[in-house]
């Protein structure tokens, strides 16, 4: 039986405002789960996580999660 490898995850901050922001821009910082400037939240690493973070990549800061 194959194993399953463990899923990537990528813990995503916010760290800059959203003040001169587009409204996408913001709905898109709302999706990804972020309520407040210095959150961190959380998700797997897939296409559309990715792509939402493509578009609100100068208001975000990324890192890889092993586990």
């Amino acid at each position: 039986m194959p194993k399953k490898s463990a899923k990537k995850r990528l813990q995503i901050t916010w760290v800059r405002s959203t003040i001169g922001c587009t409204q996408p821009q913001r709905g898109t910082i709302r999706a990804l789960g972020l309520r407040r400037r210095g959150q961190t939240v959380e998700h797997e690493d897939t296409s559309v996580i990715r792509g939402m973070i493509a578009k609100v990549s100068h208001l975000v800061a990324v890192e890889g999660v092993n586990e």
